[in-house]
């Protein structure tokens, strides 16, 4: 999309205003599908849970990773009739409810659907034992993020010694566990923790078909780093990494799946806001827009990213600071962007802007959040 295109559709719409192009999210999921042909990518809804994007990578040929049953409702009601046409087997082939902590009411609606759905723990194998009989089990494990953007090691996943016994219990009681899962943590660049946790995984599986327990699915969680920048490594050096462990430590019949969120959405996205103020704070010029890291730029403070702040206009730059809307001292977007001199009225832009941003934005201080447009989505 270019720099015009997104100056007509700010002058169209309003701003602030982010603009998604599905030929991006298309050619994304195609590059994982080309690089990881035995992984089934489950898009990670939480990333961005527009409709159009699940309906957009549905097509494509992606299943989904939900984690609450609104976002479990969100993929039913946008792909049912899409399924149905298909004659899919909807449910088990097309979403895995992959948060391991669930509320009783919601495994209780869930039961009915008989999904697969994720645990790490014992009261957790005894809520879904009385709630959601029906479900099948894939047990989170605990393994390394280091380097990784956001951790989740510390809140999620079991640890591998105790695995096993995780395992036996879930059958003991009745249930059936399907396989095992892991997350090496958000924007992972650093790719040996995949390795870590690949033969953590093969370990654990082999322990319990030893013990009479076959696990048939490996989910190999997100983490697939997005291109933020020149210093994160190619998608394909990962995949490289990903698909020798694979063939390495699995046999063929396993079933891999995988869960990309940001990698899929993040590069589709540029946002667009309009200069409201200007000010010079101990010598450095200050623009304040009509966005906010509560609500596009939301990633900042949730997702530890950073987006840098372009302008339109053309021209020599200082080093300036750039704040949100909001009546906050917290709401600083930058306080570093190379901008030309602007004015009050004039557009500035951000890229790659798609992932965990205008998704987790808010109503803070009564300011709305920003309209979305969605381009080339048929």
């Amino acid at each position: 999309m270019t720099r015009q295109q997104l100056r007509s559709i700010a002058k169209r719409h309003g701003t602030p205003v982010v603009v998604i192009d599905h030929d991006v999210i298309r050619r994304n999921y195609a590059e994982f599908r080309r690089h990881l042909p035995k992984v089934q990518a489950y898009y990670a809804v939480k990333a961005n849970p527009a409709p159009e994007i699940v309906r957009t990578l549905y097509r494509a040929g992606a299943s989904f990773d939900v984690a609450s049953l609104p976002e479990f409702m969100l993929v039913y009601e946008n792909i049912r009739g899409m399924a149905a046409r298909a004659r899919q087997d909807f449910i088990w082939d097309k979403i895995i409810y992959a948060n391991p902590t669930k509320p009783r009411e919601t495994l209780e609606a869930l039961d009915r659907y008989k999904p697969l759905v994720t645990f790490d723990n014992a009261n957790e194998l005894a809520k879904i034992r009385r709630y959601a009989p029906r479900a099948g089990l894939v047990l989170r494990l605990r393994v390394p993020n280091t380097g990784s953007m956001v951790e989740l090691s510390s809140k999620f996943g079991c640890d591998a010694g105790e695995a096993v016994d995780l395992v036996a219990a879930a059958f003991r009681a009745g249930l059936v566990v399907e396989g095992l899962s892991f997350h090496v943590g958000s924007q992972c660049t650093n790719f040996e923790n995949f390795v870590q946790a690949l033969n953590m995984a093969a370990a654990v599986m082999r322990e319990s078909r030893s013990r009479g327990h076959e696990l048939k699915i490996l989910d190999i969680g997100g983490g697939f780093p997005a291109p933020y920048n020149r210093h994160v490594k190619p998608f394909s050096a990962l995949a490289k990494k990903i698909n020798a462990e694979i063939g390495r430590l699995f046999p063929p019949s396993i079933e891999i799946i995988a869960e990309p969120g940001r990698f899929l959405v993040a590069t589709a996205a540029k946002s667009v806001a309009r200069v409201i103020g200007k000010a010079v704070r101990d010598g450095k010029t200050c623009y304040y827009i009509d966005d906010s890291v509560y609500h596009t730029y939301s990633g900042t403070i949730f997702d530890h990213c950073q987006y840098p702040v372009r302008a339109f206009k053309r021209g020599g730059t200082e080093i300036s600071a750039v704040f949100g809307q909001t009546c906050d001292g917290l709401d600083v977007i930058s306080r570093a962007e190379e901008l030309p001199d602007l004015a009050i009225g004039d557009l500035v832009y951000s890229e790659n802007i798609g992932a965990y941003s205008n998704a987790s934005a808010t109503w803070f201080n009564g300011f709305p959040p920003a309209r979305v447009v969605h381009v080339n989505a048929r």
